[in-house]
């Protein structure tokens, strides 16, 4: 009967917030409130985009129509919140090395 607190995830309790944004895994709608769509954005980033890896923006974009049709309007979110990062010319983006 040991307490197994290491075996639950650190994070669980955001990503469980978020789960009533989703309907058969789609998104239902890009939150107005800045503090709900914050925790959406994380949860994507964590889902969808793997912290050692450059994407391109077609890759974004096909990632974030996994969940909802305007991956534009997702992108620039995560770009503006500091999610992702962009370079310079747009051709390249990253998860950004934050660890929340």
């Amino acid at each position: 009967m040991s307490q197994s607190t290491e075996h639950q995830e650190p994070s669980a309790g955001p990503r469980r917030d978020v789960s009533d944004l989703f309907a058969g895994g789609r998104l239902t709608a890009i939150p107005r409130k800045a503090a709900r769509r914050e925790q959406l954005l994380a949860h994507l980033t964590q889902t969808l985009f793997a912290a050692d890896r450059e994407y391109t923006e077609p890759e974004v974009n096909d990632a974030l129509r996994t969940v909802h049709e305007d991956c534009s309007a997702l992108r620039r979110y995560l770009i503006t919140s500091g999610h992702l990062t962009r370079t310079r010319d747009g051709s390249s983006y990253r998860r950004a090395a934050t660890t929340r």
